[in-house]
């Protein structure tokens, strides 16, 4: 095999622009034969390409070497799933599952197909901001992590962007709010930087800013192994709204905001410090030092090209299909730690949430209208 021939399920605004950027040719050796969704109405102008109503139809035509799946979150198990038993590679949108269990139930049947590709959509992985704190993390210049904090409250998004489709922000059609769908990138890069914690304690509003019934405003308590806190700040109801990731470790503090990434770096440990200086006020002399970064051009290409070449060269994922599952994780233990009122212990229970989740979905009263609205600013809501 030479190229891949790929097909997209769920044409809504993400399966659009990867669409788009296939057309322009930003991923070689990927050749985009066809689309499916249901809804006929985005399907007329991807002529001549096969377009499909159907997934599973699309799926078992035998025309494809990979799918991407982009369509509502309970939809990515099942079409994950019958992609692997089919002998495609698949790439998935985020979430890779609309909750743990159905997480865990796609990543087994990856493993009865060990030679077929599972990868996520998580492009902030390809961000350079991303990749430096992670190497300078890594590398020990940060010194060990002993807090983070992420204030990401510029997720906003009014009541049109709710009512667009009758999925969103429903427990039934996507099985939660800002942390399953928009956070998911950001929960995403917080365990790839920090790992995944041993303790959440989640507070949860449902429905505070927006008429639906899932969290749109939500702060997060975080405890880690090696003793480290932290937490994690969001909401889609507040405007200006920030974006501000913190970490600080025992040989300084790391800020990244408004596109600017800082590096306050201690002389000298912290704790070594505190041990031997002779003065009780004293701090460390510090270094402040600016990082540069550029940020990616088409980062949602260049994880395509990634899942491309993995297939075709064995080229090791940016991110793995199995790495899907922690973002998820994370989601899911915000949210029940907030249904339940107490601190979850991970890894999260899966089936107690799944049954929790259930119980949403039977007990769910909300009544909503879809209105059509404009997409024109969908593109701008990437840089995170």
């Amino acid at each position: 095999m030479d190229k891949v021939r790929l097909g997209i399920i769920g044409m809504g605004n993400i399966g659009r622009h990867h669409a788009a950027y296939l057309h322009a040719g930003k991923v070689s050796r990927c050749e985009l034969v066809a689309v499916c969704s249901t809804s006929p109405t985005k399907l007329e102008s991807y002529l001549p390409l096969k377009i499909y109503d159907d997934g599973l139809q699309l799926i078992r035509a035998g025309i494809l070497d990979a799918v991407l799946i982009a369509t509502p979150h309970y939809q990515h198990t099942t079409l994950g799933i019958a992609a692997l038993e089919a002998g495609l590679h698949v790439m998935v949108e985020k979430p890779i599952s609309a909750h743990k269990a159905d997480a865990e139930r796609l990543l087994a049947a990856h493993r009865q197909h060990p030679k077929l590709v599972l990868a996520g959509m998580f492009q902030l992985r390809v961000e350079p901001r991303y990749q430096k704190i992670r190497k300078l993390i890594q590398s020990g210049e940060l010194g060990e992590i002993v807090r983070v904090s992420w204030i990401m409250t510029d997720w906003y998004r009014t009541e049109a962007y709710y009512a667009s489709g009758g999925w969103r922000a429903t427990w039934r059609g996507e099985g939660g709010g800002v942390l399953l769908n928009q956070c998911l990138h950001n929960l995403d890069i917080l365990q790839w930087l920090c790992g995944m914690p041993a303790k959440v304690r989640g507070f949860c509003q449902l429905g505070r800013y927006h008429h639906i019934e899932v969290e749109d405003n939500v702060t997060a308590y975080l405890e880690f192994p090696g003793g480290a806190t932290g937490v994690f700040i969001t909401s889609t109801g507040e405007a200006p709204g920030t974006n501000r990731l913190e970490i600080a470790g025992t040989r300084g503090k790391l800020v990244l905001e408004k596109d600017k990434l800082h590096f306050t770096r201690n002389e000298v440990s912290m704790i070594d410090f505190s041990k031997t200086a002779k003065v009780g006020f004293s701090k460390p002399e510090v270094w402040n030092v600016e990082i540069p970064f550029e940020n990616a051009p088409a980062p949602h290409a260049a994880l395509m090209q990634n899942f491309v070449n993995a297939i075709l060269d064995g080229e090791a994922l940016t991110a793995p299909g199995e790495d899907g599952v922690h973002s998820v994780e994370l989601a899911n233990a915000m949210l029940y730690s907030s249904l339940v009122d107490k601190t979850v212990p991970l890894p999260l229970n899966s089936a107690a949430f799944e049954r929790q989740l259930k119980k949403l979905i039977a007990g769910s009263k909300l009544q909503k209208k879809v209105v059509p609205v404009a997409t024109d600013d969908f593109v701008s809501s990437f840089k995170r």
